[in-house]
């Protein structure tokens, strides 16, 4: 099962309309998607405008992959559980978000293991038929590491 969000503030229908339309062709693969406060209605898909934190947490506990928004929440989620995620940021020129933040998050996190980012919609599809075929990854742990935690603290007490 692929789990879908766009979280919880904005919606993002051209999320949602390019898996909708990958799942119309795939036709085989369930997906369910949050979709927020958006305009497009899912046609090929289970969807709930909505849900609960704690019913995030579970479909996402639960799904093979996940897809999002780069939204950090969602990807550090994705990694606590060693879930794939393909990520596609919201574009600030297309309406979909105040700042090009999430572009400087997606092409952070390129670089990690386990996700994978998507600049449009083409992109997006196209990996999606790929995305089956990647095995769970490793969780990231819920604290930072010590490496890290050292680092920080030599560097605050100079």
């Amino acid at each position: 099962m692929i789990f879908v969000t766009v979280g919880t503030q904005l919606a993002f229908d051209r999320l949602i309309r390019a898996v909708d339309e990958w799942a119309a062709r795939s036709g085989e693969v369930e997906v369910f998607a949050q979709i927020g406060p958006g305009a497009y209605r899912p046609r090929h898909l289970e969807y709930s405008d909505f849900i609960a934190p704690d019913e995030c947490r579970e479909r996402m506990a639960a799904a093979d992959a996940i897809v999002a928004h780069a939204g950090m929440g969602t990807i550090i989620g994705a990694l606590e559980l060693g879930k794939p995620v393909l990520v596609m940021p919201r574009r600030a020129d297309l309406g979909e978000h105040r700042n090009d933040h999430q572009l400087a998050t997606a092409d952070r996190f390129s670089t990690f293991g386990g996700v994978q980012v998507a600049a449009d919609e083409h992109a997006l599809q196209a990996r999606l038929d790929a995305f089956g075929a990647r095995a769970d990854q490793a969780p990231i742990g819920p604290y930072a590491s010590d490496r890290l935690l050292g680092a920080l603290s030599a560097f605050i007490n100079g």
